[in-house]
């Protein structure tokens, strides 16, 4: 074939060879803003290194090849022993190496380690968002084993480790160790209270033998677990290591591996437990209150990794836009379309600045911002996750037919979008629980009330958005049937508020417009007209000053 017809013309480089947190202005500057002038050098130095390293060829080379390469379950060996283990393609090796040596399993015990690590897992997610269910899991099993001083001396220093060791063997003989989550069950799902699975003790101090079934069990290939399980007590959190001190393995059969919209790169398995060892966590029938720290940590990664996603689809969909040329001009200068990349990047800024505020309460640490978290936490969990898949949806619509295929790398972020939403809780469940909250803390309430106070006086349609919600939660008929509404408009209002407080005037004049004004449209693209869209896709665009 003549080779004049396949000359390229009018294609877009890739997005490749930059840094992915220097580029991102609302991340860069929310880190500027939560960390202390003290720790701030070193904290911009490590995100540095780290952005640079998921803007490069080759992370995103390790996350193409752990996608294509999903894991693959071995149940047994060649002579017919049962091992139960998990095999992963180099790349997820890597991946997750890159990542511990980046401190993204160490959050609590650094200064600004939650801003710090937020915003390291906000970045590196951006390369490869499958490997971060274990990440998150080994970095929010701390808290949860911390109700326990002896178990949280014997496993937080490998929780929390830069070293990442790949492999089954007892943990005292691993620098560093991952932990995964099994809480569901076939018949209850959500309910955890109507968890089956047994826990019958032992002669040894808090030692149990387990016998059921887990539903999902999160990353089946980790090394430690911790899992509810039915105490003569009560529902109870109990620890399942996957090696047993003597280097015996644990009864931990993994029955099959799920086969996954997304997160194809990630492993969830069902488990069977048949008389497998385990130590309790915390007082027997206080399972829930003791993984419950557990789950919120992870409900926050679930905001921040949606952050991620939404954020690269956005430097995508604008790098695309920035060198693709239609009808005489580049798709960046057609007004409808930098009409679509602000309002998607209006969404994106949003997202991020609430996770990490989310992150800096953590760091602070007191008892104002624990009440705020309370609420906070699941209303960002609800809204941010439930906006993820539709802005990665639309940003693969910029790309056109180019964004349709694998080789964009956009689909992959469409697959792994909903996921967020479900992980820990989906919508109704997070709903619910920030009604509970509203009843059963009121001290909660008054913490997040105060927190949009902050912004009153600066725009008259935030100023009337928090008018409208403080007589929404005043009507108590009906509240749980109106409980998505009402958790819905407290995260517009929190997320405008604080726009209004720290982003650039056009970001948060176009976000109060259109998010609490009413001047929108029900898709993206609809924004008004007069705003300054230009500055706000600038701003977004994935360039390093």
């Amino acid at each position: 074939m003549a080779a004049t017809t396949h000359t390229v013309t009018n294609q877009v480089p890739p997005l490749v060879g930059y840094d992915v947190f220097a580029a991102d202005r609302a991340l860069s500057e929310a880190v500027e803003r939560h960390i202390e002038p003290g720790v701030l050098p070193e904290a911009r130095e490590e995100l540095g290194t780290l952005g640079r390293a998921a803007g490069s060829a080759q992370a995103q080379e390790w996350g193409a090849q752990a996608n294509e390469h999903p894991p693959v379950l071995r149940t047994h060996d060649r002579y017919g022993h049962r091992i139960d283990e998990v095999e992963f393609h180099p790349s997820w090796h890597r991946l997750l190496g890159h990542a511990v040596a980046a401190g993204l399993t160490d959050a609590w015990g650094r200064p600004a380690g939650h801003v710090r690590r937020a915003a390291g897992f906000l970045v590196w997610t951006q390369a490869e968002a499958g490997h971060g269910c274990p990440l998150s899991m080994t970095h929010a099993a701390v808290p949860a084993l911390r109700t326990d001083p002896v178990l949280a001396a014997e496993w937080e220093p490998r929780l929390t480790s830069y070293v990442y060791e790949e492999g089954l063997r007892p943990a005292s003989e691993k620098a560093g160790v991952l932990f995964g989550m099994g809480m569901t069950e076939k018949q209850g799902g959500t309910d955890v209270r109507s968890n089956t699975t047994r826990a019958v003790p032992v002669s040894g101090e808090g030692e149990y033998l387990l016998t059921g079934h887990k539903w999902f069990c999160s990353a089946p290939m980790s090394d430690g677990f911790l899992v509810l399980a039915q105490a003569p007590g009560g529902l109870t959190c109990f620890l399942v290591p996957r090696v047993l001190p003597d280097g015996t393995r644990n009864v931990f059969a993994i029955q099959r591996l799920k086969d996954k919209l997304g997160n194809k790169s990630n492993a969830s398995g069902e488990v069977e437990f048949d008389g497998t060892w385990a130590r309790r966590v915390g007082e027997e029938g206080r399972g829930v209150r003791t993984i419950i720290e557990m789950v919120a940590a992870t409900r926050l990664d679930c905001v921040v990794g949606s952050a991620a996603l939404m954020r690269q689809a956005v430097a995508q969909a604008i790098h695309h836009s920035t060198y693709r040329s239609a009808f005489g001009g580049l798709l960046i200068d057609k007004p409808l379309m930098r009409n679509v990349l602000a309002d998607l990047a209006l969404e994106s800024e949003a997202a991020t600045v609430l996770a990490m505020r989310l992150a800096s309460a953590y760091d602070t640490d007191t008892e104002e911002e624990r009440a705020f978290l309370r609420i906070a936490v699941p209303a960002a969990k609800y809204w941010v996750t439930k906006r993820c898949t539709p802005v990665v949806g639309e940003a693969l619509e910029c790309l056109g037919g180019n964004g349709y295929v694998e080789e964009s790398g956009m689909p992959r972020l469409l697959r792994e979008a909903p996921l967020n939403s479900i992980w820990e809780g989906a919508g109704n469940v997070q709903a619910l629980d920030v009604l509970r909250a509203l009843q059963r803390e009121p001290q909660a309430l008054d913490a997040f009330l105060r927190e949009v106070g902050k912004a009153r006086g600066a725009d008259h349609r935030l100023d009337a958005a928090i008018k409208d919600l403080l007589t929404e939660l005043a009507d108590l008929e009906g509240i749980e049937a109106r409980a998505r509404r009402l958790v819905e408009r407290m995260a517009l209002v929190l997320q405008g508020s604080l726009l209004v407080r720290w982003a650039p005037p056009e970001v948060s004049d176009a976000f109060c417009a259109s998010r609490l004004g009413g001047d929108w449209g029900t898709a993206f693209g609809t924004l008004p007209h007069s705003l300054d869209l230009a500055s706000v896709v600038t701003r977004a665009r994935p360039v390093a000053d």
